[in-house]
């Protein structure tokens, strides 16, 4: 006769085209009444119920394990889909490329509950060999992230890529300036450019490139107070950045900037080219008048590199930036002023201070660039 099994210890059957043993329990509902099953299969019962007992305690533990198939590319493509709802468009296109060429790619098959450390690790000293550290930080954060998010919704036991170091990785290019005679025959070879105006403001002011491209004309003032006592001088703004939130990068970056004679110069002949344009249109727009981004920027400075007598390959939009402080520092001008003039958060002087001399400063950097290049445009 057949023992009648006791009320909560499920069901035990044969499945015949598996040929395993099954054991069942109901362990709750679903809010619409759905009963909530686990199981647990092995080729003997006992090897089953054993199974169905860690389902249980795994359960019970707020630890419930995804189904078998659930892999790392549905984990990271969930994440992608939903969990960059606060990042701009160019930052979802590009942690995008960098998952499905680095992450996917190579790990994208292997069931997310089988991920291992071990896994992790090998996978990041292999990009090691290709990549900088750089990159490899940031694809360990969007691999890491991603697994969070499938831990968080119960579909994963534990984030084992937070158990993982990042490797150093290959050196990064170095960062470079031009030289003064380099800038002057830069500056040449803009001129008639859709970039002209862009490359004067970027090499005499060390605006970065991610707050040129947020500019507008609301925050350009051509013509200053000249009647004042002091005067006035033209400047910029540099109060907004294309960065997701719409901030410089940090507070200190938040500043004006007197403009020398030569960007006065540049930006009023871009003006009239964009005939009139309205206060709050983009001062470098694509044709269309939408925003550029770094590729439009780039593809548009490589042949102005070119006819400078330089190699294209060698040089980017973002090292006009270190040209700036380069010259600067071979002009005699503080370090104190420059971190003031380039809005980084690493100065040494205080806020309080940087705000008393904010005036001087950007002077000084205006003043500085006239004497380099000339006033003359």
């Amino acid at each position: 006769m057949t023992t009648r099994r006791a009320r909560g210890e499920g069901g035990l059957h044969w499945d015949e085209a598996r040929q395993r043993w099954i054991a069942t329990i109901t362990v709750g509902y679903t809010p619409a009444g759905k009963r909530i099953v686990r199981k647990g299969s092995g080729r003997t019962k006992t090897e089953a119920r054993t199974k169905l007992r860690e389902k249980i305690r795994d359960y019970e533990d707020g630890l419930a394990l995804v189904q078998d198939g659930h892999t790392v590319a549905d984990a990271l493509t969930d994440w992608l889909t939903y969990g960059l709802s606060n990042q701009s468009e160019s930052t979802k296109t590009n942690y995008t490329i960098l998952v499905r060429s680095h992450i996917i790619s190579d790990l994208g098959a292997r069931k997310l509950r089988d991920l291992s450390a071990t896994d992790v690790d090998r996978w990041l000293m292999g990009k090691a060999q290709h990549l900088s550290t750089r990159t490899l930080r940031l694809l360990h954060s969007l691999l890491n992230r991603a697994v969070n998010r499938a831990m968080a919704r119960d579909r994963v036991k534990r984030n084992v890529v937070a158990l993982c170091e990042v490797p150093i990785g290959r050196g990064g290019r170095p960062s470079k300036s031009l030289t003064l005679d380099h800038a002057k025959a830069l500056l040449i070879a803009a001129e008639g450019s859709s970039l002209h105006a862009y490359i004067v403001l970027s090499l005499l002011t060390g605006a970065r490139t991610e707050e040129l491209r947020a500019l507008t004309w609301a925050h350009v003032n051509l013509t200053g107070k000249p009647n004042n006592d002091p005067p006035v001088p033209p400047s910029i703004q540099v109060w907004r950045s294309v960065r997701s939130d719409g901030d410089t990068k940090t507070k200190k970056s938040r500043r004006t900037l007197a403009l020398p004679a030569r960007c006065v110069t540049a930006l009023t002949t871009h003006r009239d080219r964009q005939d009139q344009p309205a206060a709050d249109r983009l001062v470098f727009a694509s044709a269309t008048g939408t925003a550029l981004d770094r590729h439009n920027v780039l593809r548009a400075f490589r042949p102005v590199v070119a006819k400078a007598g330089l190699d294209p390959r060698d040089w980017t939009p973002r090292e006009l930036r270190h040209s700036f402080v380069s010259l600067l520092s071979d002009s005699g001008m503080s370090l104190e002023q420059i971190a003031d003039l380039c809005g980084h958060s690493g100065t040494t002087v205080t806020e309080s201070v940087y705000r008393h001399q904010l005036r001087p400063v950007l002077l000084s950097g205006a003043v500085a660039m006239d004497r380099i290049f000339d006033a003359e445009a």
